[in-house]
């Protein structure tokens, strides 16, 4: 499988450049600032672009058969999240017949027990200093969700707690509520939600639509 990501040098786009290599896939791993990232993935192909740039998605695209959206916006660019997302959707728009994979966040997802209760208005999990990129991971999801586009996507929303960690391979899937472990905690780590977000390149379930994953 030929697949392109977005935020190759990021905390997730990175893993998933990893994961996706350890499977024996054909990697384009994109960043925007080449210079700013000194050690490459070895074995991947190498590009530099912009998510939000149409022009740049449809050329980098080109003969692909799964997109990665791994970006993360700067802090006091988080508008920048939903504009991404169009930005994707318009340029695979022109590259017919490629998926977009985007690993976004727990924001929208709905509190267990809780009668509906989104994460974000969930203090527990969502505290008020996560709130800005909370909130931009939320019109990032919205963006997708009521786009008019001929795009396969799916979307990945992890838990409250996405960080660095360790590849167990065991974690449990979910739709649009937030997975809580019997100790209140909702974690996922990076190494295995790009577990996750590969068996979804390689095995389709979740066409046009979000799915999670947790302990």
């Amino acid at each position: 499988m030929r697949i392109t990501v977005f935020g190759a040098a990021g905390n997730a786009g990175s893993r998933v450049v990893a994961e996706a290599l350890a499977r024996g896939h054909e990697v384009t791993a994109v960043v925007r600032d080449p210079a700013r990232h000194a050690e490459p993935h070895r074995g991947a192909t190498h590009r530099s672009g912009d998510a939000g740039d149409p022009d740049h998605v449809a050329e980098l695209a080109a003969g692909q058969d799964v997109v990665v959206d791994a970006t993360r916006p700067a802090p006091g660019r988080e508008a920048d999240h939903a504009a991404v997302i169009r930005s994707l959707l318009t340029g695979l728009a022109r590259t017919p017949g490629v998926r977009l994979l985007v690993i976004g966040g727990a924001s929208s997802l709905t509190v267990p027990g809780t009668d509906g209760t989104l994460a974000i208005d969930d203090p527990r999990y969502i505290p008020e200093a996560w709130r800005p990129i909370a909130e931009a991971s939320t019109a990032q999801y919205e963006a997708l969700r009521t786009a008019d586009t001929p795009v396969d996507w799916t979307y990945l929303s992890p838990p409250a707690l996405f960080e660095p960690g360790t590849r167990t391979g065991t974690f449990r899937l979910g739709k649009d509520e937030l997975l809580v472990a019997p100790d209140g905690t909702s974690s996922l780590s990076m190494e295995d939600a790009a577990v996750a977000l590969m068996d979804e390149a390689e095995n389709p379930r979740h066409h046009r639509g979000r799915f999670t994953a947790g302990y």
